[in-house]
């Protein structure tokens, strides 16, 4: 994984546990890497793992059983979902919308071509 200088790598990856649980790959109550396995996987320090895994722990996102490691918890994937749609709608789309108005871009196209996308993506 290539990691940027915006923020710190344990977010990071972090954020890419958060698109794993997401798209399925680890299901509620399933096991998460282990720091270790995290690390190598990914190369980094296994105190870098750690703390990404704490990371989701302190969000309620995951929990740690003693000896066992760590869990995807209940309703983790619905929580990341809420907490990223409003992210989106309070930083991302004004943004959105201040380029689209500086482009003269209208709604009617916007939604023309995000119809296309939607069919040629199969995203309904």
């Amino acid at each position: 994984m290539k990691f940027n200088e915006d923020r710190p790598i344990f977010e990071q990856i972090a954020l890419l546990l958060e698109d794993r649980i997401l798209a399925g790959s680890f299901s509620e109550n399933g096991r998460l890497p282990s720091a270790r396995e995290l690390a190598a996987s990914l190369e980094v320090n296994p105190n870098t793992a750690t703390r990404a895994l704490q990371l989701l722990a302190d969000t309620g996102l995951a929990y740690a059983e003693r000896g066992a490691g760590y869990y995807v918890a209940s309703g983790a994937a619905e929580k990341i979902r809420t907490v990223r749609k409003e992210r989106f709608f309070n930083e991302e789309l004004p943004r959105f919308f201040s380029i689209m108005k500086s482009l003269g871009i209208q709604f009617d196209e916007l939604a023309q071509r995000w119809t296309t996308f939607a069919i040629g993506s199969e995203i309904k």
